[in-house]
């Protein structure tokens, strides 16, 4: 299997692992208030062993957030997370 290959499905299983999470923080907390939403985001990816910008954990917040007026909008989409760094 080749380097590039490799990190691809690395890459798409933390992505997969991510977006885990999220589907459980938005069926959990969804209603909650934001640090709440946040901390259980946080928590979770923590837990899963994974990484997503603060661009992309900021906008998965908010649409979380954003379900309290519309429950029909859905779960957000992780459109990219990177495997955590085992150093952590």
């Amino acid at each position: 299997m080749s380097e590039a290959s490799n990190e691809q499905e690395r890459q798409a299983a933390a992505t997969e692992a991510a977006q885990n999470v999220v589907d459980d923080v938005t069926a959990w907390n969804y209603s909650g208030d934001r640090e709440i939403v946040e901390s259980a985001l946080e928590d979770g990816l923590a837990a899963a062993g994974v990484d997503v910008s603060e661009g992309e954990k900021e906008r998965i917040v908010e649409e979380i957030g954003e379900l309290k007026q519309d429950e029909t909008r859905g779960v957000p989409d992780v459109r990219t997370a990177e495997p955590g760094d085992a150093a952590e």
